[in-house]
């Protein structure tokens, strides 16, 4: 196993606030399964930053950035049953990864936290 990539974004919590507001963002940044999540959260400022943090971080592990045809919808972030989030490995996500690092099998790694200003998210990307 080896480690092909890592990524951190931090972002201010108010930043997201203002922007979810505008549904057009929203329905540009996230799946329509994290806004079907979205509203079983009281919290909506931090479920949206979280997310949208960890989607910066992902495409900084991947190297490229929101280049080659990747969008921030392509990115999704799910909860499994005891809360833990995860990256969904779309096809298009397998994709890419595959054929930026030239692997057959890979796995993410994904952690993010908040608190009342800001939210953060760390990402690796690893082959196995």
């Amino acid at each position: 196993m080896k480690i092909l990539g890592v990524g951190i974004d931090i972002i201010e919590n108010k930043r997201i606030k203002n922007s979810i507001k505008n549904s057009k963002f929203k329905y540009r940044i996230y799946s329509a399964k994290e806004l079907k999540q979205s509203l079983l959260t009281k919290n909506k400022i931090s479920f949206f930053s979280k997310r949208f943090a960890a989607k910066e971080a992902f495409a900084k592990a991947l190297g490229t950035g929101f280049t080659n045809n990747l969008n921030f919808k392509d990115i999704e972030i799910i909860n499994d049953k005891m809360g833990k989030p995860y990256y969904n490995k779309t096809t298009k996500i397998s994709q890419l990864v595959k054929k930026k690092f030239n692997i057959k099998k890979f796995n993410c790694f994904l952690s993010i936290s908040d608190e009342k200003n800001y939210s953060t998210a760390f990402t690796i990307i690893q082959s196995i």
